[in-house]
């Protein structure tokens, strides 16, 4: 990347802030116009897709558009970004998303500071979550691998499936979970419950390092092998 580390990580926060602001502000919304969970929640699901593609479009030439704690995890153990790199990038996501989280109530002219009281816990919220951020690591790495440029596409098609096949509503980001945390309206997660739910996020991620650092690599001699 040519950009200097302040550039990326205005980025990564800025992009997470608009990211969080889009999932907490599109929720509000929905919320005040039907009763309707079901069509609530894909009021919330089509918004947060299409931000994903525009963001990592426009974000991602300036810090590679990770704006999530388990992505730039990866990448850190695909020694793409120093530990001290990612360390910043991870500070910068969680703060650019409880900013975001803040403007969706301003915008919505509700009380600034909140703390949820959505209960989101259980084996089977955790195993939703591992799946969800798997499968969202997979979207990258092989995009990254095969189609580069669909990569924008890819995560914002994966996330927009994920809200909908996953029981936990795919949070896939620690960065995301943690700004959840502090909106008491549609999009909100217990704070007690987000130990859990970011410890499952950063598995899945793992999990998915360990098999697509196998699944991609490409045999090209007898002796010799390319790792994506």
């Amino acid at each position: 990347m040519g950009f200097d580390l302040q550039r990326r990580l205005v980025a990564e926060a800025l992009g997470t802030g608009v990211l969080v602001a889009t999932v907490v502000g599109s929720g509000i919304m929905a919320d005040r116009l039907t009763g309707d969970a079901a069509l609530a929640l894909l009021a919330n699901t089509l918004p947060t897709g299409a931000i994903l593609v525009v963001l990592i479009t426009c974000l991602g030439p300036l810090s590679g558009a990770h704006f999530n704690p388990a992505v730039t995890m990866v990448f850190a153990l695909r020694r793409e970004l120093a530990a001290g790199e990612a360390a910043a990038y991870v500070l910068a996501q969680m703060l650019g998303g409880l900013i975001g989280t803040l403007v969706a109530h301003a915008m919505f002219e509700l009380p600034l500071f909140q703390v949820s009281a959505t209960i989101r816990t259980g084996p089977a919220q955790w195993l939703a979550e591992s799946v969800a951020t798997f499968g969202l690591l997979l979207a990258i790495l092989a995009g990254l691998r095969f189609r580069a440029d669909a990569v924008p596409w890819l995560v914002g098609l994966y996330i927009t499936a994920a809200y909908w096949f996953t029981a936990s509503t795919s949070f896939a980001n620690p960065a995301v979970a943690l700004a959840r945390a502090v909106t008491d309206t549609f999009a909100g997660i217990r704070p007690a419950d987000l130990p859990a739910f970011i410890a499952a996020e950063c598995l899945g991620a793992a999990l998915a390092f360990a098999l697509l650092r196998w699944l991609l690599v490409e045999r090209e001699t007898a002796g010799t092998a390319r790792v994506a």
